[in-house]
């Protein structure tokens, strides 16, 4: 898998997987996207997603170059397109939370889906809270977390789906079969960062968010928006769904109602329109 590129029009969006994940995790969003006249671009990042085939230690990266090379591609995008938007699932909404935070006058709008800035969720396992003894030794290169049911899904037919793709290979459309002590790790030190600097995110601001999502509360969707400081912003709670709600049930309402805040966001009709105003929840 490599990076996928969807040409549209004058106005661009970068979608941005989840840690370990692919492309294939954000391609429903960034096909409604492309029909909807966007420009699309969803990269692999070298030490952040993972590609089928690579070395199965799952080495990662460091955060750091995560983000510079978030950067690059959104710049590559700014100097050809009159806007650029963002969409992150997972960790990648931690990525274009802190793209926002740290561009407020570049970036468009966001649309922030299953933002992690805690693994809380009901399917994490009681020994992930023991990970930080291993973060300052050599075994945090060595171990690595293997991926398990429900695999983020709540669908029983994809759930079935990935489970046989990872039983056979080394990955599936939702990430790879294991997850590195070092990815946690790095992701750890970014949402670390970005909770410090929320305040500094500006911009048209989309959240959805599960209730149900197995890796992270929606008490991570709640920190986002009591803590930026974007007069437009809508919270979206979905209620059929799991973590990876790009794939997941409601995987059509997520990548409408990104379009139709985007639209709403960078290329608004000439029409009077209500204006969405900051506190705005919205319960399905």
């Amino acid at each position: 898998m490599r990076t996928i590129e969807l040409p549209g029009g004058e106005h661009a969006v970068l979608a941005l997987h989840g840690l370990l994940g692919n492309p294939l995790e954000m391609l429903f969003v960034g096909k409604r996207l492309q029909s909807a006249g966007y420009t699309v671009h969803i990269p692999l990042i070298p030490g952040y997603g993972y590609a089928s085939g690579q070395d199965t230690s799952y080495r990662t990266t460091r955060c750091e170059h995560w983000f510079e090379e978030v950067q690059r591609r959104f710049d590559q995008l700014k100097r050809d397109h009159a806007s650029v938007s963002v969409v992150g699932l997972c960790i990648g909404a931690v990525l274009a939370l802190r793209l926002a935070s740290e561009r407020p006058d570049d970036v468009a709008a966001l649309s922030v889906l299953a933002t992690t800035l805690a693994y809380d969720g009901w399917s994490i396992p009681f020994y992930r809270f023991l990970l930080p003894l291993a973060y300052y030794t050599p075994v945090r290169y060595l171990y690595s977390y293997k991926e398990r049911f429900p695999f983020g899904i709540k669908n029983p037919k994809l759930q079935k789906w990935i489970a046989r793709e990872m039983a056979v290979k080394t990955s599936s459309a939702a990430g790879a079969s294991r997850l590195s002590a070092e990815g946690i790790f790095q992701a750890d030190r970014l949402i670390g960062q970005v909770k410090k600097s929320l305040e500094k995110v500006s911009c048209p601001t989309l959240i959805i968010h599960a209730e149900e999502d197995d890796v992270a509360t929606p008490k991570s969707a709640d920190l986002v928006e009591r803590s930026i400081s974007s007069t437009v912003s809508k919270k979206i709670i979905l209620h059929d769904s799991y973590h990876i709600i790009t794939l997941d049930n409601e995987k059509e309402r997520v990548a409408a109602e990104t379009v139709a805040f985007f639209d709403q966001s960078v290329r608004p009709v000439p029409i009077a329109i209500p204006t969405m105003l900051r506190d705005h929840h919205e319960y399905a």
